[in-house]
């Protein structure tokens, strides 16, 4: 047998073990911090602990709710035709509720595009939520008055941003903290990677939270990592949790462990809020087409509202009136976003051309031109139609 030849004959033992390499596991069964059961039984964990008020818990739950209700509204809004897109944040409210009440005032908030309950947490009135959605305005609030970042719509860049003014915050010796908010879809962008490096170098008092739906856009969470996403901090030298997202107390206890500890000057948490999104990833999305009807009613079952509102009914902590009263609370926030909605101008169509290049561009120019004229041809249309 030549040189040649054996070395053929080896190459498919190789590859063999590069096969075997690639299905062999990775890590152990991952931790999951739960202190609420989806049978709305409490638990305790040894490393986290809360003790709240019977109204405490009760300002949670309605937090929950009015979100859910304002973001039901804000879909049939876009399905009508009065947003351009909406993304529903369907079945995470317990990770956006609990997280956003462990914030201070003087903590910072970068948001993806989904973080409707933080912003309510936040104090950002629920209908300048919808201006963007809309086309009228480039976010509608004042990012400073709340604490509050606009919404990024690219992914994964407000981790750098926010890594960045942690820095900052070091470096002018305040004892507050800031929060970045992504999901399992970002955590494959190298702009996260680049975060979770500068953090933890410069030791940044930032709490990343990714809120693990289960699904980018039509990706499962398994083509984004072969490890628990929350393992991942290990490798940039900082700590690294998993919550159960669909339980909003657990939510709370880990986000303010970890907002404490940034404020401490120990660096940098990863939290990975372990939920499922149970609506579309955005309104132009069709789940159906990639995800199987059993997996969502296995989520349902863990519904984060629903498990709330069963502790409240078994420990005595809210009645029939509390229920009532938020229901007919929950359908007055909705007629008011609806009447806010409807009262918006309608985005200008030719704004789209302005502010893109700061002295002109042919190419904009020429496109703008091309708008301008098909616009006019509905108008054509209507007179021949008269």
């Amino acid at each position: 047998m030549t040189v040649e030849s054996t070395a053929a004959a080896r190459k498919p033992r190789r590859a063999s073990k590069r096969t075997s390499a690639a299905k062999k596991p990775q890590s152990a069964e991952p931790q999951l911090v739960q202190l609420l059961t989806p049978e709305g039984e409490r638990v305790e964990h040894p490393d986290y602990s809360i003790d709240l008020s019977a109204e405490e818990v009760r300002g949670l739950y309605r937090d929950m709710v009015l979100t859910r209700r304002f973001d039901a509204e804000a879909t049939a809004l876009q399905r009508q035709g009065e947003l351009g897109l909406w993304a529903s944040l369907l079945g995470q409210e317990a990770a956006q509720i609990g997280s956003g009440r462990a914030l201070r005032d003087d903590d910072y908030v970068f948001p993806t595009y989904r973080e409707h309950g933080v912003a309510w947490c936040r104090g950002v009135d629920p209908t300048n939520l919808l201006g963007m959605f809309r086309g009228v305005n480039h976010g509608g609030w004042d990012p400073n008055s709340n604490n509050f970042h606009l919404y990024t719509i690219v992914i994964g860049s407000q981790t750098l941003h926010a890594t960045g003014y942690a820095m900052g915050v070091a470096k002018d010796g305040a004892d507050s903290a800031v929060i970045a908010y992504f999901g399992d879809g970002a955590s494959s962008q190298g702009d996260v990677a680049e975060s979770f490096t500068f953090s933890a170098v410069y030791n940044a008092p930032v709490v990343f939270f990714c809120q693990n739906n289960q699904w980018a856009i039509s990706e499962p969470t398994e083509r984004q990592t072969r490890v628990p996403l929350y393992q991942r901090a290990q490798g940039f030298g900082f700590p690294g949790v998993r919550v159960d997202g669909n339980d909003v107390l657990a939510c709370l206890a880990v986000t303010r462990s970890a907002l404490e500890r940034a404020r401490r000057g120990e660096g940098p948490t990863l939290v990975e809020a372990f939920t499922y999104r149970m609506g579309a990833h955005t309104t132009s999305d069709d789940p159906t087409k990639y995800r199987a009807d059993e997996e969502r009613a296995a989520w349902e079952a863990k519904d984060p509202i629903l498990r709330l509102r069963t502790y409240l009914e078994k420990s005595g902590d809210a009645d029939e009136a509390f229920f009532t009263a938020l229901d007919e609370e929950s359908e007055t926030l909705g007629k008011r976003v609806r009447e806010a909605v409807r009262a918006m101008p309608d985005p200008e169509p030719m704004a789209l051309f302005e502010h893109a290049y700061a002295d002109g561009n042919s190419l904009v120019d020429e496109e703008r031109a091309q708008f301008a004229a098909y616009q006019a041809s509905f108008a054509d249309s209507a007179e021949e139609g008269k």
